[in-house]
């Protein structure tokens, strides 16, 4: 059952044709863009979330033939590829560094990336956003991403903590923006933007259709709607956060997508799903009850920790 409601297509200048960028030849650039080379801080992320830098082998998560939605992230970072004749999409970079891999993990699936024409963020947060710059040089590819999520992106910072080079990402230039409800087009494939803010001021979901045994599955790419390292009182992390969160939580409430994914495997259980499909089930994804339990827990935690934070706050300001 489908609840999501897509917006007016838009051109996009075409999209297919429009790379700001000439596509890159099939070898790596001589100096590709690295953590090392941003000057990342010296904090382990490596021991501190293991899964993210723990590698995978690239899979199909449904599709037929030569279409579909592939996954070629990490065992905690989800990143994913979309092929099309007319050239390939990415969603998502994971940390600085691993853009290198989304490339390797492309030619183990058989394609060729430096067909990737468009790289489109969920949001600009370091685990998702920091290997975007390396993988715009690899492949010259056009970036899209949301106004709200512009200046992190291009910055290299975590909005609302700017002076805390532990959350910063190698800088990368967005080339367009898009807007609530805009139709990303690259041949056969649409994907519809919905703007999802609370996690990061211009945090954006994706919807698209795929075929799979002749039906159609709508598929969500879901942002994120967790609190993490967000302050939300005192001061927020930006103006107006807490109200973003109550508005995508409104937004999201009826959703009830066929396919739910994002940008962290433990979000819409990848692992069972994964086993079910390795065993011969080609529907393995398909739950349309999996997105409703996931932002359901999403707004009774963000409720506990705005809660908490303001206890926290009040007693501050007390003293």
């Amino acid at each position: 059952m489908r609840t999501i409601k897509n917006g007016l297509i838009v051109g996009i200048c075409g999209l297919a044709a429009c790379a700001m960028v000439a596509p890159a030849e099939n070898t790596a650039p001589v100096t590709p863009v690295t953590a090392s080379s941003a000057e990342a801080p010296d904090l382990d992320f490596q021991k501190l979330y293991q899964t993210w830098f723990e590698n995978i082998e690239p899979f199909r998560v449904i599709g037929e033939g030569q279409r579909g939605i592939y996954f070629v992230g990490t065992r905690g970072l989800g990143m994913f590829f979309i092929p099309t004749a007319q050239g390939h999409i990415v969603i998502d970079g994971g940390m600085p560094g691993q853009g290198k891999q989304v490339w390797d993990n492309i030619i183990k699936l058989g394609y060729d990336p430096a067909d990737v024409k468009i790289l489109l963020n969920s949001h600009a947060h370091l685990d998702h956003s920091g290997g975007l710059a390396e993988l715009k040089q690899l492949t010259g590819a056009t970036l899209l991403a949301s106004e709200g999520d512009r200046s992190a992106l291009e910055g290299g910072f975590y909005l609302g903590s700017e002076d805390d080079d532990s959350m910063g990402a190698p800088p990368v230039k967005v080339d367009q923006i898009i807007a609530d409800g805009d139709v990303v087009t690259l041949g056969p494939v649409s994907l519809t933007a919905h703007l999802t803010p609370g996690h990061t001021r211009g945090c954006t979901s994706w919807t698209m259709d795929v075929r799979q045994g002749g039906e159609t599955y709508q598929t969500l790419f879901f942002c994120s709607a967790s609190v993490a390292a967000n302050r939300l009182v005192g001061p927020p992390q930006y103006p107006g956060i807490a109200a973003d969160y109550r508005k995508t939580f409104a937004i999201t409430r009826d959703w009830k997508p066929d396919i739910f994914l994002s940008n962290h495997p433990e979000f819409f259980g990848m692992a069972e799903k994964q086993e079910k499909l390795a065993a011969g089930d080609p529907l393995a994804f398909v739950d349309d009850s999996g997105f409703p339990r996931f932002i359901g827990k999403m707004e009774l935690w963000f409720e506990a920790a705005l809660e908490k934070q303001m206890l926290k706050y009040n007693a501050i300001m007390k003293d």
